[in-house]
């Protein structure tokens, strides 16, 4: 589950995640939210926190 184009930009599925990131939420949370699998939600979460687009805060997340 790519969550960034090759352009840069969020695709669909980044976007949701990003979406229900709008509280700080861990990855279960936001699997119930976007009903993705769990283990996409995880490799999301890890490709925009290294894009800088999510920050962790202890085991939640939050976008920004």
């Amino acid at each position: 589950m790519a969550c960034l184009n090759s352009d840069g930009t969020l695709s669909p599925s980044g976007r949701a995640l990003v979406a229900a990131l709008a509280t700080p939420s861990t990855p279960e949370d936001v699997a119930r939210e976007t009903g993705l699998p769990l283990y996409r939600v995880r490799a999301g979460l890890r490709e925009l926190v290294a894009a800088s687009l999510v920050t962790v805060e202890g085991d939640r997340y939050r976008a920004g």
